[in-house]
């Protein structure tokens, strides 16, 4: 979570300085976020190509288990995503 939000508020800052300066973001919310999607799936090109030319097949299993955890951010090693999406939303570290 700590992630994210430090995401938020560099972004917050960035926008803060552009107001300041009187400049305009580079592109339509929504635009930026399906360039960033682009650039996510095009990296997984290249690794599933290498794959398939190993003679593995590209499996809908292989994606979930090698590509996907890098487009959707991966969970916190040992973490379990049934126990995840049933606990309670993190509050947060009080510790720093």
């Amino acid at each position: 979570m700590k992630m994210y939000l430090l995401s938020l508020g560099a972004g917050i800052l960035v926008g803060i300085v552009y107001s300041l300066l009187n400049v305009r973001s580079p592109a339509p919310p929504i635009v930026a976020l399906v360039g960033l999607l682009g650039i996510l799936l095009g990296e997984q090109v290249v690794p599933m190509v290498r794959h398939a030319l190993r003679g593995a097949p590209v499996t809908l299993g292989w994606i979930a288990e090698h590509r996907l955890p890098h487009i959707c951010g991966e969970l916190p090693s040992g973490t379990d995503p049934r126990q995840a999406a049933a606990a309670p939303p993190d509050r947060g570290d009080a510790a720093g």
